[in-house]
């Protein structure tokens, strides 16, 4: 697709948008609930403000700050007037508006280079296009459009780049699990690290750890979204979290570029209690299995801390669940099933094969470090560790460097 198709899409898939429904009030609570939810906490912003994770996968730290500054001051007309990002209508002010417009600015650059210059630039488009449909609540149309536009800017990237990038269609249950493949090399087949992060992000914002952390080690990455959202967002949230991994994870023998007996699976948040879940159930095709602030049990079974979660986690897990209207006490107790603990595989005497690799933030509330040393504890080689950073997402760089080297150790087994 060329700069032009791509402008022109963006202008006809936003072209109507100039009333759509605002993210923070899409999600609709019994009155009871939604009482209980409003009194949790004094916030600024709907939204969790990931200002450290979005530069470490790319955005500009001057202009990230330039866009919520241009999103706090606007004037226009708020669903939530105590929420800076609640501004309704497609337009300034309005959270996909800023993000969109900027990742346009990167496109418009794109077209004015080539090569791997060309490529990095169709990448933070991307990124920026992820971003602007955070925190991809389903019926969100300007969330969904945002990530036609991030897919789109990623396939004109995967053209431009040196790396070779394929696109992966795994069949399951009558459709398709579409992934992507990242390659530094295709002279013989690569150890691959099979990779997703957790509910409210997408499969295309993790080319930089692919680019600075699995290239350099000559590891392929490939990367899936969580059940219902992005690419497999035809496919609810079920207890049975892992069942499109452990399709994909099957599917690796009909990958020639890869080495199916040197796999690993990596998750960040809620993608971390998949990959555990998968180190459990696929013991005999994965080496290692590297999980980054999971839930894995303590949030997902204390249905009174989960109520005190800011309303966007509560939507997300109500919108991942496919739920109509939210009672808060059902959906609190229902999360207890996706607990591990709960579901059998980190309790008993049975311990997987697979080298555990579980890291969590000092004082994170969803990750604490009960739980890295539960999943820690039920390997036979397994490692709990905590960070001393003052948010999960400053550790990043710490930390993927030892999900790394604990990966390159594991494949050479």
């Amino acid at each position: 697709m060329s700069q032009s198709e791509s402008e022109n899409l963006s202008v006809t898939l936003f072209k109507n948008q100039k009333q759509a429904l605002e993210t923070s009030g899409l999600v609709p609570y019994l009155p009871s609930s939604l009482e209980k939810v409003s009194a949790s906490g004094e916030r600024s912003w709907y939204r969790e403000l990931r200002r450290p994770q979005w530069i470490w996968q790319g955005v500009d730290p001057i202009e990230l700050e330039s866009i919520l500054s241009r999103i706090a001051s606007s004037d226009k007309n708020r669903t939530r007037d105590e929420w800076l990002d609640t501004v309704s209508g497609y337009h300034t002010g309005n959270w996909a508006y800023e993000w969109i417009h900027a990742g346009t600015e990167h496109q418009k650059k794109a077209a004015e280079l080539t090569g791997d210059e060309a490529a990095e630039e169709c990448f933070k488009a991307s990124l920026y296009f992820s971003i602007a449909g955070y925190p991809h609540i389903k019926g969100d149309n300007l969330a969904t459009q945002a990530q036609v536009l991030a897919n789109k800017a990623y396939d004109m990237a995967a053209q431009q780049t040196s790396h070779r990038i394929e696109k992966i269609q795994v069949p399951y249950k009558g459709k398709k699990i579409t992934c992507y493949l990242h390659l530094p090399s295709t002279e013989k087949p690569l150890p691959v690290v099979i990779v997703s992060g957790g509910m409210d992000s997408l499969q295309t914002d993790m080319w930089r750890l692919y680019r600075d952390f699995l290239a350099p080690n000559n590891m392929a990455m490939l990367t899936l979204d969580m059940p219902s959202i992005g690419h497999s967002s035809h496919w609810p949230l079920t207890e049975d979290s892992s069942c499109l991994h452990q399709a994909v994870l099957n599917h690796l023998p009909n990958i020639p570029w890869v080495d199916r007996f040197h796999a690993a699976v990596m998750g960040f948040r809620f993608g971390g209690n998949v990959a555990l879940r998968l180190s459990f159930l696929e013991p005999d095709r994965l080496k290692a299995c590297v999980a980054l602030g999971a839930p894995i049990h303590h949030i997902l079974s204390n249905s009174a801390q989960l109520k005190k979660m800011p309303k966007m986690y509560l939507d997300i897990l109500a919108s991942r669940l496919g739920k109509q209207v939210v009672d808060i006490n059902s959906l609190t107790s229902q999360m207890q099933a996706w607990s591990l603990k709960n579901q059998g595989f980190l309790s008993g005497g049975r311990k997987t094969s697979v080298s555990v690799l579980s890291i969590g933030l000092q004082d994170d509330p969803v990750s604490p470090k009960s739980d890295n040393k539960l999943a820690a504890l039920f390997s036979q080689y397994g490692k709990g560790i905590e960070l001393k950073s003052k948010t999960l997402h400053s550790g990043y760089e710490e930390a993927l460097n030892q999900m790394i080297e604990w990966i390159k150790e594991e494949m050479k087994q």
